[in-house]
C-alpha cells in the first residue's frame, strides 16, 4: 500500500470507531443528565429552563424564552421547579 492509501484507510477506521463510540454512548446520555446547583447555572446553558415534556404549560404566565425539553434533564433538576408546573427555571 502507498502512504496515501494507508492514511486513507487509517482515517476511515478512526471515523468508523468514533461513530461506533458515539452510538454506544448515546443511550447513556440521558441517564447521566447534568444536575445544576441553581437556576442561574442552568439558565446559562438553557435560557428558557428545562421542561419535562413538550406538552407542559407554564403556570407562571408569559415567559421570555422557550424551554428545552428533556425528561432526564428535568428529573435531574426538578428541585429547581418551584411552582411544580413541569418546567424547571423557566424565564
Amino acid at each position: 500500500m502507498t502512504k496515501t492509501k494507508t492514511l486513507a484507510a487509517g482515517l476511515s477506521l478512526a471515523l468508523l470507531l468514533s461513530f461506533a463510540a458515539e452510538a454506544a454512548g448515546s443511550g447513556t446520555a440521558d441517564a447521566a443528565a447534568k444536575t445544576y446547583r441553581n437556576c442561574t447555572e442552568l439558565n446559562k446553558a438553557y435560557k428558557g429552563g428545562v421542561a419535562r415534556s413538550a406538552s407542559v404549560k407554564n403556570k407562571g404566565g408569559k415567559t421570555k424564552y422557550k424551554p428545552f425539553v428533556s425528561q432526564a434533564l428535568y428529573d435531574a433538576n426538578s428541585k429547581s421547579d418551584r411552582d411544580k408546573d413541569g418546567i424547571a427555571c423557566e424565564k
